[in-house]
């Protein structure tokens, strides 16, 4: 229950600037840029980190420049700002399924599911703060809600880290010009293990993976490095020793396995495994979590009958515990149902929509209560998303509603719902924070709506102009297929200047797999396009290109069509699940291990490098677990995964516009850029500065938590 002796840092009684045009613009704009940098890393590694910290270090920081903000004004800058992030997880893991499902990305679809979802989480979350921040408090800690009110706290006292997050930005952008714009290194050296048939190893040495290795740890991270070696050191090399003699494909796979590279190899059997996985290991969290589900769910629901109860008494109470009016939520509710039913882009019918809101309301209290229990970082969002799919999924199949139209309706109920859940935990560490400076928490939801509308109308954009970035158009001959007649069909100019028709291709049919392809007059296969965002193409001309791997939207497209097609490979898949129960049995959490075993190698390696750095940095500060949220290696790893991520998206648009070979280097560069073991110097500059600033002590005068 309630301390009754807790007093926020602003007393209720007094007065501050809060809700201000600049603190709301400014809010608006940091939520953008986090949107894009967690969309980028969302998609290559399916994890984002927490944006309020650094934000409300850049908000302290930029109102002395602009001028003097308050403690309430720069709650509002991190308010506003937070939903990028939470938005950008939801749609960056959902949204890709599309073009796993054979169809294209549409950007209004995009902006609009995510602007219902962002909506769905605040209006859930109205009714449940009351029962969770305030009545909880001291029960539900918040972690990352506690540490950025400390962060507030100090930084109105005069303390802050902001140089440390805008060293690691620049760092982390330039790093990214020179090494995946320039090309002055190797972005991923990798290696064949010639005594090892089938074997290799590789490290995707950017500052965005260093970065969220330092931050997630070294347990978490040597979790996931654990995965990736036992894919490509294991089960790779296994299969292909024991299948090199094989005369014919073995399914799922249309090539002899003796032809396979270690990536094709991945592609065709290793991520089934690693889908079981991660699958298993999210709905294991998402069991251990259910006494904390159904006493959530209790309390959210005893905490809206309550708000229902004292409807109009919002001039009665005190600054600091005025809501939205319920009816806000109730009328809300109704005109989300409608918007998702009517809007003829989503194609969802009024059962969906009403599943839609029904999950919404659960998985938001779900995601709340294990956001202030263990932070959110270990809140298993892709594990309700896993849920959400399996149930509507579940309930299509008994339906008969197994086409391709209802895939894309049970993705487009999931992806809803996951952003709701996301942004859910995200709005409950930013209540926590208003809590304990004395925010006005109306104002905060207000904002955050704001957050929410703004972040939505760029995301859709920052998505699909990464997809298009790497997208590569290659040759694919497929004789025997005959792509119908389609009058009006979109056209599409080929490598070779010709005009093709475009085909997608939903469904398996012999050796053409499901995705988009150009065709000619008489209707053969001349091209694939694959995409940029969970590609299967690895390498054009003999050289390696850039895909962004998507892991979570991997694992969410193999249960839709495992479930509605009732075709999947079963064994790899079952594989998987023993071996993530196997984790478990011994005493290791089967989560981060199977995401490393989903994962590339290569983006496994430079995570456990940061991890390395956070342990032995850890050892030596002697920091207690609160001060480690806000400690200088974790600003500077923000600002790493926030420079290059941002700096990735514009090497990504010259990319798109043809502009890349503009800024290659050339001559003696080109040398380096292929000798793998140059690339290791600079990215050993860069791990040799995060622990430098890592085991610095920047704020002398460490204020008491708020709590």
């Amino acid at each position: 229950m309630k301390d009754p002796h807790f007093s926020p840092f602003v007393p209720p009684d007094r007065s501050l600037r809060e809700f201000t045009f600049r603190a709301v613009a400014l809010g608006a704009i940091l939520g953008i840029v986090f949107a894009a940098s967690s969309v980028y890393l969302a998609l290559k590694v399916g994890m984002t980190v927490s944006a309020s910290i650094p934000i409300a270090v850049l908000s302290i920081t930029l109102f002395r420049v602009l001028g003097r903000a308050t403690i309430l004004e720069n709650n509002i800058v991190q308010t506003t700002g937070s939903a990028g992030e939470s938005i950008a997880f939801g749609v960056a893991t959902t949204m890709p399924v599309f073009l796993l499902l054979g169809q294209d990305m549409e950007l209004l679809s995009i902006c609009w599911m995510a602007l219902l979802g962002g909506i769905l989480g605040v209006l859930m979350m109205i009714p449940l703060r009351q029962g969770l921040i305030v009545k909880e408090h001291g029960r539900l800690t918040y972690p990352e809600g506690t540490a950025c009110a400390d962060v507030l706290i100090v930084g109105e006292q005069g303390g802050t880290n902001a140089k440390t997050v805008f060293l690691g930005f620049g760092l982390g952008a330039a790093y990214k010009f020179l090494n995946a714009g320039m090309k002055l290194w190797a972005e991923i050296p990798n290696r064949m293990l010639g005594f090892f048939k089938g074997a290799s190893v590789a490290a995707e040495i950017t500052p965005e993976l260093l970065g969220v290795g330092y931050i997630i740890g070294r347990r978490v991270s040597a979790n996931m490095m654990a995965g990736g070696l036992l894919s490509y050191l294991l089960l790779i090399p296994a299969i292909t020793i024991f299948g090199e003699n094989l005369t014919a494909p073995m399914f799922p796979a249309t090539t002899l396995i003796r032809d396979m590279s270690p990536n094709e190899v991945r592609n065709a059997y290793v991520l089934y495994i690693g889908a079981g996985a991660v699958a298993t290991g999210g709905i294991i969290s998402l069991i251990r979590s259910f006494p904390t589900i159904i006493a959530a769910f209790r309390r959210g629901f005893r905490t809206f009958l309550d708000s229902r109860a004292g409807k109009g008494a919002q001039e009665a109470v005190l600054r600091t515990e005025r809501d939205l009016p319920l009816s806000v939520v109730v009328f809300g509710s109704i005109g989300l149902v409608l918007a998702i039913w009517l809007s003829p882009i989503l194609h969802i019918n009024v059962i969906s929509a009403v599943l839609i809101v029904l999950f919404g309301f659960f998985f938001v209290t779900v995601s709340s209560r294990i956001t202030g229990e263990i932070g959110s970082s270990s809140n298993p969002i892709s594990g309700m998303t896993v849920a959400t799919l399996l149930i509507t999924c579940l309930l299509f199949l008994a339906v008969g509603w197994t086409g391709v139209s209802y895939r894309a309706m049970a993705l487009s109920t999931a992806a809803i719902v996951c952003i709701a859940a996301s942004n859910g935990g995200t709005i409950s560490q930013d209540l926590k924070t208003g809590f304990l400076v004395g925010a006005t928490p109306r104002l905060q939801q207000i904002a955050i709506m704001i957050g929410v509308i703004s972040s939505a109308l760029v995301i859709g954009l920052i998505v699909i102009a990464l997809n298009n970035a790497y997208t590569t158009v290659t040759p694919a001959r497929h004789p025997d297929y005959l792509a119908a007649a389609a009058p009006g069909a979109e056209t599409q100019q080929g490598p070779d200047g010709a005009m093709y028709r475009v085909h997608y291709v939903n469904e398996p049919v012999g050796t053409v797999l499901i995705g988009k392809y150009l065709v000619d007059d008489s209707g053969r296969i001349a091209y694939l396009v694959d995409p940029g965002i969970a590609g299967v193409v690895s390498e054009v001309d003999g050289k390696q290109v850039t895909k962004l791997d998507s892991p979570k939207a991997r694992l969410f497209s193999l249960i839709i069509d495992g479930i509605l097609t009732q075709k999947l490979p079963w064994g790899l898949v079952l594989i998987g699940v023993f071996l993530a129960l196997m984790m478990e049995l011994v005493g290791i959490s089967s989560l981060p291990f199977a995401v490393g075993l989903y994962l590339p190698l290569s983006s496994s390696a430079p995570i456990m490098a940061g991890g390395l750095i956070r342990g032995i940095v850890d050892r030596k500060r002697k920091s207690n677990s609160a001060e480690a949220e806000f400690s200088p290696g974790v600003l500077m790893s923000s600002g790493f995964i926030a420079g290059a991520a941002i700096m990735g998206i514009v090497v990504a648009g010259l990319t798109g516009f043809g502009l890349d070979k503009a800024i290659n280097g050339s001559g003696w560069s080109h040398y380096l850029s292929e000798a793998d073991w140059f690339s290791l110097i600079p990215f050993g500059a860069l791990m040799y500065m995060l622990y430098r600033v890592g085991v610095s002590v920047k704020d002398k005068g460490k204020q008491k938590s708020a709590a």
